[in-house]
């Protein structure tokens, strides 16, 4: 089985920026280690996509290793594409706003 592409929505693009930029406000190199998980986190859902439950309708979750954030995702026929990366404690209605 071969990698789905996995495209990031503008406002997933946005939520990862914003803790990018939190992350490495907190402690210089913090950010770069939060989007090394990110990027682990797509490499995974691309390869492996139905691993992950699905938590709302046909969105699945996938955890990120170290930070306390979830890549909220759709299973598509020929990609994947991510609808949010946030933080585990935040509203989840705020993700299901983007469907």
């Amino acid at each position: 089985m071969s990698n789905k592409p996995v495209l990031i929505q503008a406002e997933a693009e946005g939520d990862i920026k914003d803790a990018y930029q939190w992350y490495e406000s907190q402690r210089k190199g913090l950010g770069e280690s939060y989007l090394l998980c990110i990027e682990e986190a797509l490499s995974r859902i691309s390869r492996t996509p139905q691993t992950y439950a699905v938590i709302y309708k046909n969105i699945r979750r996938a955890l990120i290793h170290r930070f306390p954030f979830g890549v909220f995702y759709i299973e598509g026929e020929q990609n994947i594409i991510v609808l949010a990366v946030l933080h585990a404690r935040r509203n989840p209605q705020s993700w299901k706003e983007r469907t």
